[in-house]
């Protein structure tokens, strides 16, 4: 048997589900790491230069008093 076929008959043996599950973690790498940077911003941007606790982050009393400081008449 060459490389080749070791590869293929690997392939062919693994799970469906296995391949569904891989496929998906695959697809998903990308959303995942925007999501992480987004929250790495918010942190830094609020936390760090703000010097504000960095738990407010995640508060939605936050962003609505933000929203309304931008959007205010």
């Amino acid at each position: 048997m060459t490389a080749k076929e070791t590869k293929a008959a690997a392939r062919k043996k693994r799970h469906p589900a296995v391949r569904v599950i891989r496929w998906m973690l695959l697809k998903s790498i990308v959303p995942i790491l925007c999501v992480l940077a987004v929250i790495g911003g918010m942190y830094i941007g609020y936390a760090v230069l703000g010097k504000r606790p960095g738990a407010e982050i995640f508060e939605v009393e936050t962003w609505k008093h933000m929203y309304d400081l931008i959007f205010a008449d």
